[in-house]
């Protein structure tokens, strides 16, 4: 089997492993409707119970699985060969920190009272002031260890900042809203949701998949990149505006969720081989799996105790993230 052949299987698998995932979101749930009776009630032009919440809950929450996951698995796939680290994830520059900030302001505010929407339009805010930051403090020229040091700062700041406002909450059901929505999850989000996350998420997308033949030229080193005319100015733009928008949208409508960035390029980069530009779209395809995947775990684990999908994330990936670790360093010794 030739290895064009072998990625072109892998994204076929995925892209049907996602597709079954999406349905099966959209029919598993404590409501227990038929899979017939719910993908019917899609298509139905009445506006009864069954229509209601496959239109208004289930549809939202599928198509946010798919879109989030995707979005932590690319943004992953293209930090970890932009910055030649193995353990980088969206997370490193700072962007999920400053959105989960942007949410707490909101909340804490009490906006959130008053605007529907503040919430996930104020981590979006905060996201693009971090990207902004970051940016400034890496400046054009600056290298890969600059932009970690400015995002592990940014990240640091808003991280300390979170903590502030749940200290000095005078209002305890605040500060427990704060703490439910830092833990991850699509429960009751809604089609204005979607819409308002979707331009960000598809313009960092596009921004990132541009990256491909760029990352493929970096594995030869900056110096050889940059003699077959890759412009780094411009990768290091794509890749810190790219991750800011598409991972700032997604933890504007989901909260932090973590480790989905790591772990899905590390499973299937010996799988479609060492080419950073076939990783982009396979990590993405593996991203919404498994996002899909864990969102309906958690319905089906603890359908009445309303388990957040981060923690479950975290559970699997914490103990993922120690094994890489001790593999890396055994590689090193």
């Amino acid at each position: 089997m030739n290895d064009t052949f072998r990625y072109r299987l892998v994204l076929a698998v995925l892209a049907l492993v996602a597709a079954i995932l999406f349905l099966l979101s959209l029919t598993v749930g404590p409501a227990a409707l038929g899979f017939t009776d719910g993908i019917a009630a899609l298509f139905s032009a009445k506006a009864g119970a069954i229509e209601l919440i496959m239109r208004e809950i289930r549809l939202p929450r599928a198509l946010l699985g798919l879109m989030v996951g995707a979005t932590l698995g690319l943004s992953g796939a293209a930090l970890q060969g932009y910055l030649r680290n193995p353990l980088a994830e969206p997370g490193l520059i700072g962007v999920s920190a400053a959105a989960s900030l942007g949410a707490v302001i909101a909340i804490y505010s009490g906006l959130t009272m008053v605007i529907p929407l503040a919430l996930p339009l104020s981590a979006l805010a905060a996201a693009v002031i971090a990207v902004v930051v970051v940016q400034a403090l890496a400046g054009l020229r600056g290298g890969t260890l600059t932009i970690i040091l400015a995002g592990v700062a940014v990240s640091s700041f808003a991280g300390a900042l979170t903590s502030l406002a749940l200290n000095l909450s005078p209002n305890p059901f605040a500060a427990l809203e704060i703490m439910f929505w830092m833990l991850g999850s699509l429960t009751d989000r809604s089609m204005s949701h979607v819409w308002l996350a979707a331009p960000f998420m598809l313009a960092g997308w596009l921004m990132l998949a541009a990256l491909g033949r760029a990352l493929d030229a970096l594995t030869l080193g900056n110096e050889t990149a940059a003699s077959m005319g890759i412009d780094m100015r411009r990768v290091q733009s794509l890749a810190v505006f790219g991750t800011a928008a598409s991972v700032g949208a997604a933890t504007a409508v989901s909260g932090a969720i973590g480790f989905v960035g790591l772990i899905v390029p590390h499973v299937l980069r010996p799988l479609v081989g060492a080419r950073p530009s076939r990783l982009l779209p396979a990590s993405a395809l593996g991203g919404a799996c498994m996002l899909l995947a864990a969102d309906i775990l958690v319905r089906v684990i603890a359908p009445d105790r309303d388990l957040k999908l981060g923690v479950l994330t975290a559970i699997v990936g914490a103990p993922f993230f120690l094994w890489l670790v001790y593999r890396t360093r055994r590689k090193l010794a």
